[in-house]
């Protein structure tokens, strides 16, 4: 797939790019693989293959100027697999949670992986949901006002997509990536703050001490001329 697509610019003269780690989790045959594949190949296979524990692929781009390197990782969906989540999951900056438009157990399962996720990750991660295999609409049983109204109540973003059609899968990408920069961005300048009132703190107290332990003239000129 071009890097270059909607959405992306070149790198510019940036030389360090931001690591993301995104995993997908969701139910066995909801499409999760079909559009990790579409996604990072372009392609799509009709012929369904199970996931077995997990799957991992790199995805470069530049979005906005910025160098993303991303780190996908695709989990089994089938019951048996399900208590290795928290393996692959941990660390992640972002999970994509994916379920079949037209299986309504798919959308309840989601928000059993949202909790656990939560529980384990708290606010740290950025969620976004994706409906997937639109091409099947006549067989929708799960409503999109239902989708995205518990979607809104969990902080996360919905998204419709189709592997098969090649719909909305750049999309959801982009919008969680546009989601781990800006969190990062956020965390950034919230650790310089808390850095600059921490060495603020030091100095105010260096005065203080100072002051109770009145210097040598020595010490005195020493202190001014630095």
């Amino acid at each position: 797939m071009d890097d270059s697509g909607d959405g992306l610019t070149s790198t510019g003269s940036r030389t360090t790019a931001q690591s993301f780690k995104v995993v997908l989790l969701g139910e066995g045959c909801v499409g999760k693989t079909s559009l990790v594949l579409r996604y990072t190949e372009d392609k799509f296979n009709d012929k369904h293959v199970s996931t077995l524990q997990a799957s991992f692929v790199k995805k470069k781009l530049n979005l906005n100027g910025r160098r993303i390197n991303l780190s996908i990782w695709d989990t089994a969906g089938q019951e048996r697999f399900h208590a290795l989540g928290p393996i692959y999951y941990r660390m992640s900056n972002g999970a994509i949670l994916v379920y079949d438009i037209t299986d309504e157990d798919s959308f309840q399962k989601v928000k059993n992986w949202i909790k656990e996720l939560k529980k384990m990750l708290g606010s740290e991660i950025c969620l976004v949901i994706a409906g997937n295999k639109i091409d099947l609409e006549k067989d929708r049983t799960v409503s999109l006002e239902d989708a995205e109204k518990y979607a809104s109540s969990v902080g996360a973003v919905h998204f419709h997509t189709s592997a098969k059609m090649n719909s909305g899968i750049e999309e959801i990408f982009l919008s969680l990536c546009r989601m781990m920069i800006e969190k990062a961005d956020k965390q950034t300048a919230d650790n310089l703050v808390t850095l600059n009132r921490s060495g603020s703190t030091r100095r105010r107290t260096v005065i203080i001490d100072d002051e109770d332990d009145v210097p040598s003239k020595e010490s005195s000129r020493w202190c001014c001329s630095s």
